[in-house]
């Protein structure tokens, strides 16, 4: 069921509530005010024929003829039907004037709603020429109740109006808003299709302007954050594809060479006159140059020393490494026993970001000097502060070079948080805090 539906059905079923309750209070209103009229039109007749014959002497004395019509003409008794009824029992109907036709002659039914027990008063007097006659006095409603229809009849027309008038200015708001919501759709449709591009108009309503502000917004942070991605997947797939070049490389000049060497070493060693001493020697240095190059290429694919001796090991051995390339940086380790209790997809985390900060160190800040601070705090979060000396930057261009953007997106892989300070000429600071979910017991 649509909105539009939902609130036409409300205004209508609201309309005939107050329709009818408005009806109600109407017709109460009507019959109440019929009622009070004629009660006093006939308590005023009654009060004039007090008045003009005051004693018994003038009442046996009246001449009904000549006073009748003249009370009758009276505006006051607009309202009565007034009668006399002979000793005979033949009933003569008196009126001042003749009454106009009334063009609003209310339906039967609202008469029969608003009328009640037409009162009535029954005087006896004595006309002139000594005939006792009865002066019955009836209160008629039928003008009352035309007034009270014309009323009733133009407060429900007015009621009416109100409710079209009322109807018609929501519809065009719904139509209005209906249109605006369609527009918001449409953009967020945009948005699920990855059309980022697509921004919603300016709104005149301050509300849907909000949201479309919003949503703007919105698609401006995911088509950032998209293209960080996929500029981060592109860099991802040049250092996969850059590996794969350098390992093939390192296997080809160094692992080939050397093992087409043992062979001919091998081979030579079945000759009597060779000289076994020297090339088994010479077999044995180029055992160890593998054995160096192998080491250094699993470094590079995986710490096996991680595994084997836990986080701390592996960052003393990195950068015991570091400092052996590079003898003019200096790098200061604060790392404690417990932080080889976390898991091991955090520890190899931790593992690449230090691994990532330092080479931003050596290769674009310049530092010569780097602190490395890790804790575990007693709420069971892994804190780690990087600190150097280098260049630094402005705190804009951090979000540019993919190694900072590598670090933040590991660190969102484990729900953490990374802050970074930095400035022109002020080194830099990197802070990141991450939940464990898990620390493994220390071995004794």
């Amino acid at each position: 069921m649509s909105l539009r539906y939902q609130i036409n059905i409300r205004i209508v079923l609201t309309s005939i509530v107050i329709l009818l309750l408005g009806g109600m209070i109407a017709i109460w209103q009507a019959r109440l005010s019929v009622k009070t009229e004629l009660d006093s039109s006939l308590n005023l007749a009654a009060q004039l024929i007090q008045l003009n014959f005051q004693n018994e002497s003038q009442r046996s004395t009246v001449d009904v003829d000549a006073w009748l019509p003249r009370f009758v003409s009276l505006e006051q008794t607009r309202h009565l039907t007034i009668k006399l009824q002979q000793s005979t029992g033949n009933i003569i109907n008196f009126a001042a004037k003749a009454k106009p036709v009334n063009e609003n002659i209310p339906p039967q039914w609202f008469v029969q709603l608003i009328s009640a027990q037409s009162p009535k008063i029954e005087q006896q007097l004595t006309n002139a020429d000594g005939k006792s006659i009865s002066l019955i006095i009836q209160a008629n409603p039928i003008d009352e109740i035309s007034e009270a229809w014309k009323e009733s009849r133009a407060f429900f027309v007015t009621l009416v109006i109100m409710t079209a008038i009322t109807f018609i200015t929501v519809n065009l708001l719904f139509s209005k808003t209906l249109k605006t919501i369609r527009i918001i759709i449409e953009g967020l449709k945009a948005i699920e299709y990855g059309n980022y591009q697509q921004k919603l108009p300016t709104f005149s309503t301050q509300e849907y302007d909000s949201i479309a502000k919003a949503i703007n917004h919105t698609a401006d942070v995911l088509d950032a954050a998209h293209k960080e991605n996929s500029a981060l997947s592109r860099h991802s797939l040049q250092i996969q594809e850059d590996e794969r070049q350098h390992l093939a490389k390192e296997l080809h000049d160094e692992l080939g060479q050397s093992l087409t060497a043992i062979k001919v070493m091998a081979t030579t060693t079945k000759n009597n006159q060779a000289n076994s001493a020297q090339i088994a020697d010479t077999i044995i240095s180029v055992c160890d140059h593998l054995i160096t190059v192998v080491r250094s290429m699993m470094r590079n694919l995986h710490p096996l020393v991680l595994t084997e001796l836990g986080l701390k090991a592996s960052l003393e051995d990195l950068l015991n490494h570091w400092v052996q390339r590079y003898p003019e940086l200096s790098i200061t380790l604060d790392c404690p026993d417990m932080i080889d209790k976390i898991e091991q997809k955090i520890a190899i985390q931790v593992f690449r970001i230090v691994q990532e900060c330092l080479t931003n160190i050596v290769r674009h800040a310049k530092g010569t000097e780097a602190t490395i601070h890790l804790e575990i705090n007693p709420e069971k979060m892994l804190q780690v502060e990087i600190v150097d000396n280098g260049q630094g930057c402005l705190l804009s261009e951090t979000k540019k070079g993919f190694g900072l953007l590598a670090i933040r997106e590991r660190i969102k892989s484990l729900d953490g948080e990374l802050n970074i300070q930095t400035g022109h000429q002020q080194g830099m600071k990197i802070t990141a805090n991450i939940p464990l979910n898990y620390l493994y017991p220390l071995e004794d």
